[in-house]
């Protein structure tokens, strides 16, 4: 009696296979990425989260797998995350126009209210309960836990009421250090403790650069909405692949840049002075941003290294 054919399942998947080139490639990039892996295991990396990352449903789902991923193989990372559309969207639904002076959200006793409400209560939950799908592996806080960031009052130049705007008077970054030992993910909210303990709204980017600098971080990352810095802001061919600081500088210096890039780029500049090795623009539109800039010898986007480093034409390589 001849014996029974084993069940098509103990005989594997039977999909049509991936070709043997197919395979070799992902091995091959694997290969790529493995010196990457050990170089950042046990370094601090800041990221910036923003931009279509943000806001784009399947995009946010790859931003957290890749953090997920980055943790995994031993990289500290800190995500910061503001959430300017959302809070604009629930002051709306709450029947109040926001107010805007030179891109700067006015923030009254009301509009600090919804902040507050919108970030720490739901930007920063939502994110943070993403990432812990994956495990124990995210703690969110915002400025105000531990006096984690100290806010001074924006003072307009114009001597406009900006409410309770703030700017990064100092960081305290042992709350940080201590999850971090603790393999977690710290998640911050952008509202910072100000004057008497009151509430003050800050800027985003610049807190990522306070943050990378009091961490003396190895890099602070910023997911944008472009493709990274352009040495002509309305050429799109003008892509600056690397520069350093003196370069940056030189850009803020010369006007050469977006408005809405020179909060960015103000906090790259403070972290680089700091002690941070190297930041990084990168278009959050990319799926996969974050590992194709840290794993991949060309990487994407912009790096600007600390000191005069190779020029695009030398490669991404980092000593």
């Amino acid at each position: 009696m001849s014996a029974a054919p084993r069940p098509a399942a103990a005989w594997g998947d039977s999909r049509r296979p991936e070709p043997v080139d197919a395979l070799q490639a992902k091995a091959r990039v694997l290969h790529e990425a493995l010196p990457w892996m050990r170089h950042f295991a046990g370094r601090t990396i800041v990221v910036k989260y923003g931009g279509n990352a943000m806001t784009d449903a399947h995009l946010r789902d790859v931003f957290v797998n890749d953090v997920a991923l980055l943790r995994t193989v031993g990289v500290a990372v800190v995500v910061v995350h503001g959430g300017g559309p959302e809070i604009t969207e629930a002051m709306r639904r709450m029947g109040k126009e926001p107010v805007f002076v030179d891109g700067q959200r006015v923030t009254d006793a009301d509009a600090i209210d919804v902040v507050r409400m919108v970030l720490v209560g739901r930007v920063n939950k939502d994110l943070v309960g993403r990432l812990n799908r994956h495990g124990r592996l995210a703690v969110g806080l915002s400025g105000e836990d531990g006096l984690l960031i100290r806010a001074r009052p924006r003072v307009d130049p114009h001597g406009r009421d900006l409410g309770y705007v703030g700017d990064v008077e100092e960081v305290d970054p042992t709350a940080l250090r201590a999850l971090a030992a603790e393999g977690l993910v710290p998640v911050v909210a952008t509202v910072a403790a100000g004057p008497g303990g009151q509430a003050y709204n800050v800027n985003a980017d610049a807190v990522a650069g306070a943050l990378a600098a009091a961490l003396r971080a190895e890099k602070v990352i910023y997911l944008t909405n472009v493709a990274g810095l352009y040495a002509d802001p309305d050429d799109p061919g003008s892509l600056v692949a690397r520069t350093d600081l003196a370069g940056l500088e030189g850009m803020l210096a010369g006007g050469r840049v977006h408005a809405g890039m020179i909060p960015k780029l103000t906090g790259i500049a403070g972290a680089l002075h700091a002690g941070v090795r190297s930041a990084h623009i990168l278009d959050g539109r990319l799926e996969h941003a974050l590992l194709l800039e840290l794993f991949t010898d060309q990487g994407v986007g912009t790096m600007i290294s600390a000191g005069a480093g190779p020029s695009a034409a030398e490669g991404r390589q980092e000593p």
